[in-house]
């Protein structure tokens, strides 16, 4: 049973919510998890300018994902920051690539699920994820979140991300704010879920 994490970040703090994804992915017994990037669309001189090359340096050994391969997953768990409540263009141009899977019906069933991060407490973190939810459902995708048995969503004792749409982080408005122990956690939590039902699925 495969499980692909597919991802996009900037400065780093999708990254480590992808890598807490995939720990919790592996936890399930015959789960063959890998981390892909989507293609940056950015110039290198633009992310120095950001001060994101950096960053980006540190998860440079993350393959490029390929659209085609999408196909071979049994589930896929896709992260963005959030741009103005929505994906971001990184991750909208990739899956607006995936229109021969689409044709061919080659996503049909599999298991999509979607982690975040923005900024701000209410940044869009949920309307990121329910927008992002309409592609899945177009290619026929069973969309999977995080279920309240996650006790983390209910830490009302700290400023944190999570809800039953997907795990989220937030950043803080220049990027100082790396993912908490209990977004981390209720990542992990996702990625265990969403390949336990995936291995359901598998089953049948």
């Amino acid at each position: 049973m495969k499980v692909q994490v597919v991802f996009y970040s900037m400065y780093g703090h999708v990254y480590q919510m992808a890598e807490a994804v995939a720990a919790g992915a592996r936890q399930v017994p015959g789960a063959e998890v890998t981390l892909f990037q989507v293609p940056e669309i950015i110039p290198d001189e633009a992310l120095i300018k950001a001060g994101a090359k950096k960053a980006r340096d540190t998860f440079a050994h993350i393959p490029v994902a390929q659209v085609e391969k999408l196909a071979e997953a049994d589930a896929i768990i896709f992260g963005t920051p959030t741009r103005f409540g929505n994906m971001c263009a990184q991750m909208r141009g990739f899956l607006d690539r995936t229109t021969q899977l689409w044709m061919s019906g080659a996503l049909i069933g599999k298991v999509g699920s979607v982690f975040v991060s923005t900024a701000s407490q209410h940044g869009g973190q949920e309307t990121t994820i329910t927008s992002f939810h309409t592609t899945l459902i177009h290619h026929g995708m069973v969309i999977v979140g995080v279920p309240y048995a996650e006790p983390r969503l209910l830490n009302m004792k700290e400023i944190s991300g999570g809800s039953p749409y997907g795990a989220t982080t937030l950043s803080d408005a220049d990027g100082s704010r790396m993912p908490s122990e209990n977004e981390l956690a209720i990542a992990q939590f996702q990625g265990r879920h969403v390949a336990e039902v995936a291995a359901k699925l598998a089953r049948k």
